[in-house]
């Protein structure tokens, strides 16, 4: 009876091992939505306009937006993966098609002051197949409490 179990268990070891084994390790740096052709026409790189944006004093309860514009400087399509911000009060939203060599694209980023006060950072990590696999944006406010 142990003896069935220990082989089971080794039975699934070895499966495991063999999946693991068969994914691509030279590519598993986490780019996500590659297009096929990206690597004959060389990756993208994303670039902002600007990495930080300062919103100033805000009410609580206030919702406020920004938008932080990129180009892709690289020579093949750029493509985000995905965009997280480091708190739940802060949401942003962006446009999953390939973006071409040359051209731009935005990413907005909406920050709800409701419940908060003092001064508020937040990151925002935007990851893509930019050599720069991952880029953090940050914003800030000073949230004044509401009388």
């Amino acid at each position: 009876m142990i003896e069935n179990i220990k082989y089971t268990v080794l039975a699934a070891f070895l499966l495991s091992a063999v999946v693991l084994a068969s994914c691509n390790p030279a590519d598993s740096r986490g780019k996500g939505n590659v297009p096929a052709a990206e690597g004959e026409k060389g990756a993208g790189d994303i670039v902002f306009r600007e990495y930080e944006h300062d919103f100033g004093k805000l009410t609580e309860g206030e919702k406020v937006a920004h938008i932080f514009s990129f180009i892709n400087n690289g020579a093949g399509d750029l493509v985000i993966s995905s965009a997280s911000a480091s708190c739940g009060c802060t949401v942003p939203k962006y446009d999953r098609k390939p973006i071409p060599p040359g051209e731009g694209g935005t990413l907005e980023v909406v920050f709800d002051t409701s419940g908060r006060s003092g001064v508020q950072t937040k990151t925002i990590s935007v990851r893509s197949n930019s050599p720069s696999e991952v880029v953090i944006l940050k914003i800030s406010a000073e949230v004044l409490k509401r009388n």
